[in-house]
Parts: C-alpha cells; structure tokens; sequence
C-alpha cells in the first residue's frame, strides 16, 4: 500500500532517504518533540507539535489540521461562512471545516536553539486526495520560479530587513483573563534605546543582549546573517542576510522572524514586525528586496552589464542594468500598484509611504536613490548589480511578496517593456503615486491581468477576501490605535 507522500507523487528514492537521515537525526538527538511548522496567508507559521515517534511516522504519512487554518484573517477570524451551505463554494475543499494534511519536508528539519529538546519541519498542506492547495503561498512561490526556469533564469534575493525590539515590563495586560479580548492585548513595554543616532555605537551597545540573542539565533538556525545594525527610529534595529536563491531566501525570512520573537520573548522583550509601532515619533519599518536575475547554467548575474553603451547617462536603465534587467525594471514599474498589496499587506504599512522618510511615496526608479520605490545598485563592470524594491513592510509574507516580483518583471521581460529615464526627484507631486491604502491596493490587484493570471484568479481571490476583512473591521473599530495595537503590534 502506498503511503500520503507517495500519492502526493513528492515521493521519491532521495526523499526516502531524508526521511531516513531525518528520523536518525531526531532519534539520535534525543529530540523529544517536533514542531510541524508551515506559513500561512500573513506570513507567520502555524502547526503542531508532534511527539517524535508520531514526527517520524508525519514523515512519509502527513498530519491532518483543520482546513480552516487557511481562511484565517489577521485576527484569526474564518473570513468564509463554511457551516452555511455554499459558504464556501468559492473554494472547493474547504466546506465543513474539512481536514487538509501537512506534508514535511525531511530535509528542513532543524533542532530549535532556543527550545531544549524540540525539533522543527517545514510543511505544505495537500488536500486529502493528495491534490495540491493552490492557496498555499510557499506553492504560489515555487509555481512563480518554475515559470522563470522556462526563460532559462533563475532569482536570486536578498534581506534587509528593519524591525523594532522592546524590553518586556509587564506581562498583565496580556495574560491577565480579566484583559482577554478577540485578538488581545501585547505586553506593556519599554525601548531598548532613544533613537535617531543612526548606527551608534554607543547604542549598539546599549543593546548588546537582545541583538547577541538575534544573532545566535540567526547563526543557530543557519541563516546567512551578514549585519545588525541600530536603525534611526527609537527601539528599531535592521538585519541584513547575504543573498541567496529566492525560495531559500522566502524560507530564511519566515524562520527568522519566527525564531527571533519565540527566542527574544524568553528573554523578557518583545520583538514586532509590525511596519508602525504604536507609540509617538517612531520610525517605519520597511523590507528592502533586493534582486536579480541569474542565468541558470552559469549561476551569472544576468541584470550586470560590463560597460556602459556610448551615449548612455545615469538616468538610463541600461546605464547599470542589462536589456533583461532594464526589462525587468520596466515590468516591476508596471505591475507596482497591482503588487503593492503582495508586498505591504496590512492597514498599518501604507502610513509608511510619506516624503523624505527613506520611503518611497511614488512609482518610479533612481540610480542608487533611497528616496525611490525601486533603486538600481551597482553600474557597469559591477557583478552584483541588483534592483531593490523598496516598497515592502516586514510583515509580509515573504512568498506572495517575491511572487509578486517575479510575475511583474516577468512581464515585462516577456513583452520587452522599456523603464522611462531615473528620477533624482523622488517625492515630487508630479509622478504617479503607490496606492495610498490597502483597499486601494487590493483594488489595483484585482485589476491587474498580468498578476491574476500569474498568481492565479483563486490566490487572488483567497488573499484579497481575507484581508477585505481586516480593511472591514479596522473601519468598524472605535479605536483605530487600540485594533492596530491588538491585531499588529501583539501578533506580528
């Protein structure tokens, strides 16, 4: 008889020996539980923990969850009635609350290094007749990278990622049961340092525990950590991660962000996500993106040019950038209303987008301008030229957002589409804005044929749904502060 794995048609001689390697390594390490973690539509990890015997067993044979894990909003809220008859006849699959199975991959398993004893795997869901869930982001992702593989291209990506640390004061408000509430309370917290000295020493210092924990954390789990940094907004920090092949660097950022709050927590502080904390004169957190291609035989930087073609000013992509990069400049461009919300997914993101914060407000691209929502680094003779995105809060799920980016280059790689010339006035009233909300976003993401197609009318569908939900009760809320700080703040 065959097993889930194998009905899945996943199933083959070297993954049965990674689960083999696996259930040696979980025995041998004395590891008493597994954590079956997988990401869902926010971008942060749910699952179970399985006692190591039933891990081994997960292995080949899956473990159910409940269906409606995957309709969850940012509340946890089910955002389709699925006990109602046609409740959910938009996603066949899901009625009744019906079981979906998680699959591991043996390969990932990893020891936690700031839980004694715990070991943890990546997992996708499947449906139980061994189809697969076409919502499930970590999918939308590698169907996004089979279809560059067509091109004979490859993503590479890096991390720079801005985030705010607090020190933990008092744990009542959040655990109190007299205080509990749909979602509830965070701690009450304190900074960990003043703010606006950009990368002080002196404040590096003053934080020397929490970031020692970041980064032993980090290198722990076997992330290509290369900075920590003090960011210029008070409490808020920045880690920098080598760059790598797309999918490992979406699987990267979800660990990290995972392992960061689980390890700073038991440390007494509390780490957010969350692009605006909220308190007074704080910063905004972004997520820079940076990117290009590479051609898949060679491993070669395929957005690097050798020298620049007479005539050519800074101003003109292929300054820098090669025909497939300056292409797929011009695709990012056409596509940045549509993926906006693929890339800043949360009422709170969109108070980002203001002048001369380091933000970007408009759809444009400079040479190496941090004012701009896409900034080309790198010039001629350079093999790391790289476009990155600036449009991006760290709350987002990090496969819907670098889908996002690879069937809008795409596009216009396909197409030829050409960049317009640089802009070195970035916050100028005259160029044409990002979405100013996240309905306004999600709007454009509806409208956009190339995304829909790309990511699929159902993904689409699914993702614009539940965060309809969140726009709709963030508008009923009689606090907007207090939901954001409940639903944000507490959670991401």
């Amino acid at each position: 008889m065959t097993h889930f794995a194998q009905r899945c048609g996943v199933h083959d001689a070297e993954r049965e020996a990674a689960c083999r390697q696996t259930a040696q390594l979980i025995e041998a390490s004395g590891v008493k539980r597994v954590r079956m973690g997988w990401c869902d539509v926010h971008g942060m990890l749910r699952g179970k923990t399985l006692m190591a015997s039933a891990a081994i067993h997960a292995l080949r044979h899956g473990v159910g969850m409940v269906g409606t894990m995957m309709l969850k909003d940012s509340a946890d809220r089910t955002a389709w009635k699925v006990f109602e008859s046609g409740g959910a006849a938009d996603l066949p699959g899901f009625e009744g609350a019906a079981n979906l199975v998680l699959l591991p991959d043996p390969a990932s398993f990893t020891l936690l290094p700031w839980s004694a004893g715990t070991g943890w795997l990546r997992c996708q869901p499947w449906f139980q007749d061994a189809t697969p869930v076409s919502i499930d982001s970590r999918r939308v992702l590698q169907q996004a990278l089979d279809k560059l593989g067509t091109t004979g291209f490859g993503l590479k990506t890096g991390l720079e990622v801005e985030f705010h640390i607090y020190r933990i004061i008092d744990t009542n408000p959040q655990l109190d049961p007299e205080l509990a509430g749909w979602p509830g309370l965070p701690p009450s917290v304190e900074m960990i340092h003043p703010g606006y000295n950009l990368q002080s020493e002196a404040m590096m210092d003053m934080v020397d525990e929490p970031m020692r924990i970041v980064m032993d954390t980090a290198q722990a789990l076997g992330l290509p950590l290369q900075s920590l940094e003090i960011e210029l907004g008070p409490s808020q920090v920045e880690a920098v991660f080598d760059a790598t092949d797309a999918m490992t660097a979406a699987d990267q950022m979800v660990l990290f962000r995972n392992g960061v709050r689980q390890a700073l927590r038991r440390a007494g502080y509390h780490a957010t996500f969350m692009c605006r904390p909220p308190f007074p004169n704080i910063m905004s957190s972004g997520w820079h993106l940076h990117q290009s291609l590479v051609e898949r035989g060679t491993g070669l930087n395929a957005f690097a040019r050798a020298s620049t073609e007479p005539g050519r000013t800074r101003a003109d992509a292929r300054h820098a950038l090669s025909d497939a990069g300056a292409h797929w400049l011009a695709g990012l461009l056409a596509h940045a209303e549509g993926m906006t919300a693929l890339c800043t997914p949360t009422v709170n993101g969109y108070g980002r987008f203001r002048p001369n914060a380091l933000a970007p407000q408009s759809i444009l691209w400079g040479q190496d301008n941090r004012g701009a929502m896409l900034r080309v680094v790198g010039g001629p003779g350079d093999g790391a030229t790289r476009i990155e995105n600036r449009i991006g809060e760290p709350a987002a799920n990090p496969y819907l957002y670098i889908a996002s980016q690879i069937h809008a280059g795409l596009d216009g790689l396909l197409r030829g589409l050409e960049p317009p010339a640089a802009s070195d006035t970035p916050y100028a009233s005259e160029h044409p804005r990002i979405p100013t909300s996240l309905g306004d976003a999600l709007a454009a993401l509806r409208a956009d044929a190339a995304l829909n197609e790309g990511l699929g009318g159902d993904v689409v569908h699914h993702f614009c749904r539940i965060k309809q939900s969140e726009i709709n009760r963030h508008a009923d809320a009689k606090d907007s502060t207090d939901f954001e700080r409940r639903e944000y703040f507490s959670r991401t």
